[in-house]
């Protein structure tokens, strides 16, 4: 009778840590913090930095074209290009073909 009680707890027993084992393998691949969800994260993280970098970028042209804009450094060719393509300005000599 010993004998048949210890071979089934020794079935249950190797059956409750095969079920853990499943529960813990599956669990950091497809858990909060798993591999699927660092995969995620990673290519998130990617994304958001290509996305820092344009903007760095587009901010850099921005406080470029302001400095050249500014009392203390005027560029007149940049001032003239703006006032023609937001006031829809042209100079005397010229003629406009539509």
């Amino acid at each position: 009778m010993n004998s048949s009680r210890t071979a089934i707890s020794d079935v249950v027993y190797l059956t409750l840590m095969c079920a853990a084992a499943m529960y813990f393998t599956f669990a950091s691949i497809q858990g909060d913090h798993g591999l699927f969800q660092r995969v995620q994260i990673e290519a998130e993280r990617a994304a958001l930095e290509a996305e820092r970098m344009r903007l760095e970028a587009e901010v850099s042209a921005l406080e470029n074209k302001t400095r050249r804009l500014s009392d203390d450094f005027l560029d007149l060719e940049l001032l003239d290009q703006q006032a023609r393509s937001i006031l829809g300005l042209i100079r005397p000599d010229e003629m406009v073909l539509r």
